[in-house]
């Protein structure tokens, strides 16, 4: 069955139903968007959809874990330390990938996006933490993953609400300092636990 899964014709179909939920997702509200909308926009069978994917619901996560893959670009990112400039390219990615939903009128499933993108962070996250403390308590470790992944999402969030006037850069830059040396000094300023 390992096979068939990397048969360039079984990937070349998902491809297709995946670009005509998203072709489809340009026109369309997602609660409007049918399995038929889909199969007759890829010029496939109902079969065929349900072979790829269990339903929408299914389809719509996988598409968008993809595309927050691609904006997030993941794989470069867990071969780097997690630093300041991580960070900031991290957040900057994120925000794009929320620019390019709205832009698409994702409207009526903010909750299934927030859960990818947190969970994409997180992995993204623990795997950078990983490379840095390799003999580190994990469970720390996947804690402080977690963390950051709902903190870097809750900012965007924020950014995107709230800051369209400063780059995602310029806004996360604000709560670097406090993120890196730690939030506790009794002058006020950012400084080390």
């Amino acid at each position: 069955m390992n096979e068939t899964k990397t048969d360039p014709r079984i990937l070349r179909t998902r491809k297709l139903i995946m670009d005509s939920f998203i072709e489809l997702s340009g026109k369309k509200e997602f609660k409007d968007i049918t399995v038929k909308d889909i199969t007759t926009e890829a010029m496939i069978n109902r079969a065929t959809f349900y072979y790829h994917f269990e339903d929408i619901y299914d389809l719509l996560e996988r598409v968008l874990s993809e595309v927050l893959l691609i904006n997030l670009n993941r794989n470069v990112f867990e071969k780097y330390e997690l630093n300041v400039e991580s960070i900031i390219s991290i957040f900057k990615a994120i925000t794009e990938f929320q620019i390019s939903l709205s832009n698409r009128c994702h409207r009526g499933y903010e909750d299934t996006i927030a859960r990818i993108i947190r969970e994409q962070l997180e992995v993204t996250f623990y795997k950078m933490l990983l490379k840095q403390h390799p003999t580190d308590n994990e469970k720390a470790l996947k804690v402080t993953a977690v963390m950051l992944s709902w903190g870097i999402y809750g900012a965007s969030v924020e950014w995107k609400r709230n800051s369209h006037s400063i780059s995602p850069e310029e806004f996360i830059k604000a709560a670097i300092p406090y993120i890196t040396n730690g939030i506790d000094r009794r002058d006020g300023s950012p400084g080390s636990f």
